[in-house]
């Protein structure tokens, strides 16, 4: 593990929701998961394997609640792991020759886990692994762990604060380098392409987002090659990942000097936006703080 590596998930809110639900142990192998508890973000098409549930080439971390974590792995990734994350262990299987879920099976067993009650994400593993795992291990009550991890992420640790300002300010950084740079003219291609590159000269793993002037009728469908021109809205919508944590926004910006109405526009949404945070309590109902925003945004319109 890298010397700087701090375990920064947390794991006193994990123990606590696997003794609550009686987990000896947990086997993830979702995207979100398995970063949180591996500490690392893998790169490029290896992160399309966590991705993918089909896969020949697919990743598992077991987390017992007694003992020490082992991330499973293809070969082809175990320097990345060694490299990054903060979980020592790592078991290698060979792709193509042998299967992921066998190999795991393989472990719960010599973990003494073959018998045991053992959280899986019925969201992130397909039925034909599942079975596969159930059949290697008759014995073992696989249970479904998606709704406990998603609880346990939720509560954030001070690192995991941290970090997330960190990337929230660095994408500010790239945005506020590249916006005063457009021109009339630039395209929407020529722009994203600039800002994915500051993203990354900035000390991002990877970038995806999606830029649109608001000339362009399509939504969401891509950059093209539309130009943009004076008065436009640059529309956009970036997520840049560092250690597996997002800074995602979206920047307000207009090619030029905003109309009249443009900035009416946007001063009620900067009024609007502040009395909301200020008043609405933090709920868990989410979708009910929306409702209030929305009826609090049409009464500014009226």
């Amino acid at each position: 593990m890298p010397p700087d590596r701090k375990v920064i998930a947390n794991i006193p809110r994990l123990n606590q929701y696997m003794d609550a639900n009686g987990l000896e142990a947990i086997a993830v192998r979702s995207g979100v998961n398995f970063t949180y508890l591996a500490g690392m973000a893998l790169p490029g098409t290896l992160a399309r394997h966590l991705d993918l549930a089909n896969t020949v080439r697919g990743f598992m971390l077991l987390w017992p609640r007694k003992g020490e974590p082992v991330i499973v792995l293809d070969s082809f990734a175990e320097k990345v792991a060694l490299r990054d994350s903060w979980v020592p262990r790592v078991a290698i299987y060979h792709a193509y020759v042998e299967s992921l879920y066998t190999r795991v099976a393989k472990i719960l067993e010599d973990l003494g886990l073959g018998t045991a009650r053992v959280g899986f994400e019925k969201d992130g593993l397909s039925a034909t692994h599942w079975e596969e795992i159930q059949s290697a291990l008759p014995r073992l009550e696989m249970v479904d762990c998606s709704r406990m991890m998603d609880e346990v992420r939720w509560i954030k640790t001070q690192g995991e604060i941290d970090l997330q300002k960190k990337v929230a300010d660095l994408l500010d950084d790239a945005l506020l380098e590249v916006f005063p740079s457009i021109r009339a003219g630039d395209t929407e291609r020529q722009v994203h392409a600039r800002i994915i590159e500051s993203c990354l000269r900035h000390g991002f793993g990877w970038v995806h987002g999606i830029l649109n002037s608001s000339s362009n009728h399509v939504m969401y469908g891509g950059e093209s090659d539309l130009p943009f021109r004076q008065g436009d809205f640059v529309r956009n919508d970036y997520v840049a990942y560092l250690n597996g944590y997002a800074g995602h926004q979206s920047r307000l910006a207009i090619l030029g000097k905003p109309t009249g109405e443009q900035q009416k526009g946007y001063d009620l949404t900067l009024d609007r936006s502040s009395q909301d945070d200020r008043a609405l309590p933090c709920r868990r109902d989410s979708r009910r703080n929306l409702r209030v925003r929305c009826r609090r945004f049409q009464k500014g319109r009226n």
